[in-house]
């Protein structure tokens, strides 16, 4: 019930009530997001720090439905160092995969990954237009289609991070030729959709889509209904985007079940059916490591 595939466990707080929250929802795949180089290793010594202080009876439990990726978001500075950036991530994943450590190896994904050209100085990404020149722009798709070349290589699915940027970001994923994962927290609007639906893509939605303005709503509500049943994913971004009546919180996993409802009330179909055609989504895309 009410999986999760994109959250940052290292930004939440309460975590070890998190996880048995999670647990105690009988919850199949919660995915731990990365954004740095050489992040992949600190957060899952946190996941398992976290994990040892739940109940005894429920940490296998949560192991065996926590799974992670490991990618670089689009960040000005990561971009500008973006090939030794990409030597460390490539060596931090072959570690986690050679590992024989059952836990350590449940690398799933590349990502989160991609491009974003929302210009929000104040925001808690401080992006500034202003940052990025030629050079810059350049930079983020060459980053962006390095990383669809590890994935590629390791034959992983991608998270993808697209915002403000769906035509370079269609442009990257062409010139890769790899058509295999998530577009996270999805943004765009239904043409678009269909753009990544016919390429393969999984499209995922957030706590976004329950506070979309009043006289959007129809065309989401249209949107939602036409993601075929196979092809469509739940998320929350936690601790980003909590979902109404939460909106403005703190987001966690635990708040995702209201995004469930939201969307299983614009399909028409019962949350539980719902919970289950994500996780038979789930198990197509991460077929490999689950």
């Amino acid at each position: 019930m009410y999986s999760d595939t994109h959250f940052h466990f290292h930004m939440l707080e309460n975590q070890p009530q998190v996880l048995t929250g999670m647990a105690e929802k009988n919850c199949f795949f919660g995915l731990d997001i990365g954004t740095h180089c050489d992040d992949l290793a600190s957060r899952q010594k946190g996941m398992l720090e976290a994990i040892g202080e739940c109940e005894n009876s429920l940490r296998e439990k949560i192991k065996n439905f926590i799974y992670f990726s490991a990618g670089i978001w689009p960040a000005p500075e990561a971009i500008r160092d973006r090939v030794n950036q990409m030597e460390i991530l490539e060596k931090e994943i072959k570690q986690a995969l050679d590992s024989g450590d059952s836990f350590i190896k449940k690398v799933c994904a590349i990502g989160e990954c991609g491009l974003d050209h929302h210009w929000n100085p104040a925001g808690v990404d401080a992006r500034c237009e202003s940052d990025f020149d030629a050079e810059l722009y350049n930079g983020e798709k060459e980053m962006f289609l390095m990383q669809l070349a590890l994935a590629k290589k390791y034959s992983l699915p991608v998270i993808v991070h697209s915002r403000d940027a769906f035509e370079g970001t269609i442009e990257c994923i062409k010139d890769a030729g790899y058509d295999n994962g998530i577009i996270h927290c999805y943004s765009y609007g239904l043409e678009e959709a269909k753009v990544f639906l016919d390429r393969g893509w999984y499209l995922a939605f957030g706590g976004g889509v329950t506070y979309t303005k009043k006289a959007k709503m129809d065309a989401m509500i249209e949107m939602l209904k036409y993601i075929p049943e196979d092809r469509l994913l739940l998320e929350t971004d936690a601790p980003y985007l909590a979902p109404v009546p939460f909106r403005g919180t703190s987001n966690t996993p635990l708040l995702i079940e209201h995004s469930y409802r939201f969307i299983a009330e614009a399909r028409d179909i019962e949350v539980e059916k719902l919970c289950q055609t994500v996780d038979k989504n789930i198990r197509q895309l991460f077929s490999k490591s689950l």
